[in-house]
């Protein structure tokens, strides 16, 4: 896991909402997360975190690992968890229903996992809420490729 953040704003009145990418693999979260924030061309001013594989570096999905992720970008203006596959799916669900493993407003993001990583980071870094930042990255899902 990884996080790049800053406790600054960007470009809204408030804290940035926060970012978690959830994939099967450490490098493929990392790689997204590194992609998200060069394209979005935002510097640190929005709190990415990258959740991938298992602790020992295996792939799969590590509950402890979200959790750290969540709670390091949280800055309190919410969290949008990003994931790719399955058992992801279920893991931040169960997160989440649970109700205190992850920080007070995180939020699974149905959106695909690298042109909603962009999107939600993008709109992060404009200022933006939870709400808008989950917009764009669910609209992700309209994006055409031929």
């Amino acid at each position: 896991m990884s996080a790049r953040a800053t406790d600054g704003t960007a470009g809204g009145e408030g804290p940035p909402v926060g970012v978690v990418l959830v994939s099967h693999s450490g490098p493929v979260a990392e790689s997204v997360a590194t992609l998200a924030i060069g394209l979005a061309g935002s510097g640190d001013t929005v709190p990415v975190a990258a959740a991938g594989g298992t602790p020992d570096g295996g792939l799969g999905t590590s509950a402890e690992l979200i959790t750290k992720a969540a709670r390091t970008v949280d800055r309190g203006a919410g969290v949008a968890v990003l994931v790719d596959l399955g058992s992801a799916v279920l893991t931040v669900k169960a997160l989440i229903a649970e109700g205190d493993e992850l920080p007070e407003g995180a939020r699974l993001v149905d959106a695909p996992f690298v042109e909603g990583a962009v999107a939600a980071v993008v709109t992060a870094a404009t200022g933006a809420g939870l709400d808008a930042v989950a917009a764009a990255a669910t609209e992700a899902h309209g994006y055409r490729k031929e």
